[in-house]
């Protein structure tokens, strides 16, 4: 796999979840923190966040927006000239659930992961007078024991525009196909939602990617964005990605790149943080704690797979960087998937 995807699979755990809300009028709810990653999408009309310890940003028609590190927020309503005030935010659950006390009117949906038909709770309807606003609300689970130092990087809060400059059309369109597979439930999307949602989150943070790496002013260097728009150092990546148990030395992964060993090394470090083969050797075991969190395959079938030779080679390594055994890692909390 090429980076982003690693960075993602080695901490995404379970399927992510999803709720699709329609609401008008003066509203205002908070998410509290999650252990975890959060979106939105707007799918029509506007609101406002205000994310914790920030401004508020006003989301339109067709934008996402990324709380990678499961930052608290509140959404409210975008009425001309509104501020938000957090005090008067209801618990996002509370507000769907329709025991906050005053019951806003919302449309909501089971989880991606099911197929239920959608459930009304109106104390009257949503008045068609253009402040209405349908929203697609969800969470990533991720286990952040050995997260990639690509997602650690992330902003606390990734505002992705439909349109105008820096939009993606390839992040638009995933954002249309979402949309409409959520709001006519076709047969299969109880495995097409799922699907949808997680690319969904790979084009949030490539455009993030792409956008940081386009617009650094050179205090960027060091940062992920860099390094993935470093012809150099981004075919090193790739070559480990690709293929984390082959038999990797300095010389090849030069090869690889095009360059001498010295360029690839000073390079590669520089925008990394690490040299070359420790960043193999990390990625490796990186990759090896989450193939021991995801599934059963024997110790020596894990050891293989990552470029060691013996389970105790593996075991050795592991626990060096780790602090604990390749089974007690197995048998700890980040174990369990949905």
């Amino acid at each position: 796999m090429d980076v982003v995807s690693d960075a993602i699979s080695a901490v995404r755990i379970g399927q992510p979840s999803s709720q699709r809300v329609r609401v008008g009028g003066d509203w205002c709810t908070r998410l509290a923190p999650y252990d975890g990653a959060g979106f939105h999408v707007v799918l029509e009309g506007r609101c406002l966040l205000l994310p914790d310890g920030g401004g508020p940003v006003e989301l339109g028609a067709g934008d996402a927006v990324l709380l990678p590190h499961g930052t608290g927020h509140v959404l409210a309503a975008a009425a001309s000239g509104a501020t938000v005030d957090p005090a008067r935010a209801v618990p996002f659950e509370r507000w769907m659930d329709g025991t906050a006390g005053r019951r806003f009117p919302h449309l909501s949906t089971a989880p991606a992961t099911e197929d239920r038909t959608a459930t009304a709770t109106t104390e009257d309807t949503t008045a068609d007078d253009g402040t209405a606003v349908e929203m697609l609300c969800g969470k990533y689970r991720l286990d952040r024991r050995h997260a990639h130092p690509l997602l650690a990087e992330l902003p606390p809060l990734v505002r992705l525009p439909a349109r105008g400059e820096g939009a993606d059309p390839g992040l638009r369109s995933a954002i249309e196909l979402l949309g409409r597979e959520v709001g006519e439930r076709l047969p299969g999307s109880g495995v097409a939602l799922p699907s949808l949602l997680d690319l969904l989150l790979v084009y949030m943070i490539r455009s993030w990617a792409t956008t940081a790496s386009t617009t650094a002013d050179g205090r960027g260097a060091g940062t992920w964005p860099a390094a993935l728009g470093d012809p150099v150092t981004a075919a090193a990546l790739r070559a480990v990605h690709a293929d984390p148990a082959a038999p990797w030395t300095i010389a090849l992964l030069a090869a690889e790149a095009g360059v001498s060993r010295p360029t690839l090394a000073r390079r590669f470090t520089a925008l990394v943080g690490r040299p070359p083969m420790a960043y193999l050797t990390w990625w490796r075991l990186t990759r090896g704690a989450a193939l021991l969190r995801d599934g059963r395959e024997p110790l020596a079938a894990v050891a293989r797979r990552v470029g060691y030779s013996t389970p105790y080679a593996f075991s050795h390594a592991f626990r060096r960087e780790f602090g604990t055994t390749p089974g007690q890692y197995r048998a700890g909390p980040g174990a369990a998937t949905a």
